[in-house]
Order: C-alpha cells, then structure tokens, then sequence
C-alpha cells in the first residue's frame, strides 16, 4: 500500500520534472534563442537594441552578459534535464530497493539538486540578460 503509492509518486514526480526540463531547454534553445541571435542587417545604421546579442557584445559593460551568461544558457544548462533524466531511470529502475541503499539514494539526491541549480543558474541569467537586452 502505503510504500508503493510513494513509489510510484517518485517515479511519476522525478520523470515530469526530467520532461519539463527537456521541454525547458527544447524551447528555449528553438524557439527564444534564434530571437535573440538574430543578426543586424550589413551597412545601414540600425538601432542594436532589436539585436540582443550584437547590443550586449557591442556595449564592453554588457558584454559579459553574453560571454559568460549566455554561454551558461546554451550549454551548462543542457545538464538539467541530462542529469533529471539519470535521476528518473534510476528511480524507475531500482524503485523500493533505494531505501536500501543509501549511497545511490544520496547521490541521486545530488544529481537533482545539481538539475535544479543548473537550471535555476540558466534562468537567472536569463531574466539579467533580458533585462540588459529584451527580446522584443
């Protein structure tokens, strides 16, 4: 009873969370960053500010927004939903016999919270680069 209703909550709860954060990073990387990306139009003057990407590295106290925080977006925080995912199979995979391993379940725990600041890093850095350069 009460044991496999837990159960299969975690399995249910740690592979929602490893789909949206699939889902997070499909669409962020598909259809917001092209947008952001987007490059000027060569010679005349153009207003920087409707091309995130160019205004940030054209401006040297908003360049790092995109060296650092924007290198964090397209690629550290792939690590969530590859790290949500590792979690979810394990859970799945072994299901009761976690409770009796409390080194993998330890690590497992690791390997989420590492998910979750992966992804919580890759959204903040979002928010400040919006803010320094919106999208729209």
């Amino acid at each position: 009873g009460g044991l496999l209703a837990d159960l299969r909550r975690l399995v249910a709860g740690t592979w929602i969370m490893a789909i949206l954060a699939w889902l997070t990073v499909i669409v962020g990387t598909w259809v917001v960053y092209p947008w952001y990306r987007a490059e000027p139009p060569e010679g005349a003057a153009v207003d920087l500010e409707r091309y995130p990407r160019s205004y940030l590295l054209e401006n040297p106290n908003l360049a790092a927004w995109h060296t650092f925080g924007m290198e964090w977006k397209e690629h550290v925080a792939w690590m969530s939903p590859i790290l949500a995912t590792a979690v979810a199979y394990v859970v799945l995979r072994y299901g009761l016999r976690l409770s009796e391993t409390p080194e993998v379940r330890r690590a497992m725990i690791v390997l989420f919270t590492l998910a979750f600041i992966a992804a919580g890093v890759a959204g903040l850095f979002g928010a400040f680069i919006t803010k320094a350069a919106p999208l729209l």
